[in-house]
């Protein structure tokens, strides 16, 4: 059975095939009415979601299907202390299909292992966020026109940012892309993704601390919210929060033809006023998003009874994964399981965490 949990995930010509598919609902959405008919999509959103959650309703709604679900973890049985997986293996079992956010990085993981049906990871805390990528995917892909050779800026908070990690991901496996990470210090893009995924690739890139700097170099901007729920402590997002504002004096020395993206909700980090210059294209993306969706899950429900792809081989050690937003530091009755990265690294399965040298 094929779940969607990290977006490389996909490969490339997986990523084609959805992309070709979702142009073809856009341009013949009739055709597609009545393809989930009798089908049900169940969204398990335990963190609070508009775009995401209304998008792949939107999606489940359009292909004739049905949805049910909850928008909060309040209003679910995680109020009460029911596991991620009890929840899983129990709504697998009242739907055809399962979309889900969950705040702690490992949980749609968790959830594929025990739901019996395909389950598309919707969010998971700072970790990965893969149907955000497939629309950002489709939007670079029609205002650019190819993924290769392309200059792309990240600007914002890099650290926590899983939308930025997993569109980094995916573009490092085209020729000639390169990346310029712009950000405050203490947000600075994570190491392991230099180490593990850039490097290996031979992707060129190159860290700054200014937006205008960087500018005029860039065929994408990707802006990012400074996200106040994944800070420990107020005061840093406090002295944070307004590092980075997109405004059209900014604008003034980019291409014509750069695309600006923003995985939205933004806050203060883009102007209003950029909103009618032509190279915004953060509301395209919304929608953009709301189309590969549709097609991930007339994909997935195809494929249903496909064998899943072979993953990383999983170790157990006695050890601990010490990353606090863990699905398995919460849950404390899930095994604990690692994988060796090819550095030597052992990394925890559900988060990617990297295991701490032992005392």
């Amino acid at each position: 059975m094929r779940h969607l949990i990290d977006f490389m995930d996909l490969d490339v010509e997986e990523l084609y095939t959805l992309i070709g598919s979702a142009e073809r609902i856009m341009e013949h959405p009739e055709d597609y009415a009545e393809a989930c008919h009798g089908k049900k999509l169940a969204t398990l959103f335990f963190e609070p979601s508009t775009r995401t959650r209304l998008s792949f309703e939107a999606a489940m709604l359009e292909l004739g299907g049905s949805v049910l679900g909850f928008s909060g973890a309040d209003s679910s049985s995680a109020a009460k202390g029911e596991s991620v997986a009890d929840t899983a293996r129990i709504v697998g079992l009242y739907a055809d299909i399962i979309a889900m956010r969950h705040p702690l990085e490992g949980a749609p993981l968790v959830a594929s292992r025990k739901a019996g049906v395909p389950v598309i990871n919707a969010g998971d805390g700072g970790h990965h966020h893969p149907t955000q990528t497939l629309g950002d995917l489709l939007t670079i892909w029609r205002r650019q026109g190819r993924f290769w050779g392309l200059t792309v800026g990240c600007c914002g908070d890099l650290k926590y940012g899983r939308t930025v990690h997993s569109l980094c991901a995916a573009m490092s496996r085209y020729p000639e892309v390169r990346f310029v990470f712009i950000s405050p210090e203490e947000l600075r893009v994570p190491d392991y993704l230099k180490s593990e995924i850039l490097d290996p690739a031979g992707v060129k890139y190159r860290e700054v601390s200014s937006l205008e700097e960087a500018m005029p170099e860039l065929d994408v901007l990707y802006m990012t919210r400074i996200q106040r729920e994944r800070f420990e402590r107020p005061e840093d997002y406090a002295r944070l929060k307004d590092s980075y504002i997109l405004d059209p004096e900014k604008l003034r020395t980019a291409k014509e033809s750069l695309t600006v993206l923003h995985p939205l909700p933004r806050v203060n980090e883009i102007a209003v006023a950029v909103d009618d210059d032509p190279r915004a294209a953060y509301f395209e993306q919304a929608l953009c998003g709301k189309y590969m969706r549709m097609a991930l899950i007339l994909k997935l429900l195809n494929e249903r009874k496909t064998p899943a792809r072979p993953g990383r081989e999983t170790l157990s050690l006695p050890r601990r994964c010490g990353n606090r937003r863990c699905i398995s530091t919460v849950e404390q009755e899930l095994p604990q399981q690692f994988y060796r990265t090819a550095a030597g690294q052992y990394r925890c399965r559900y988060c990617d965490a990297v295991l701490d040298a032992e005392e």
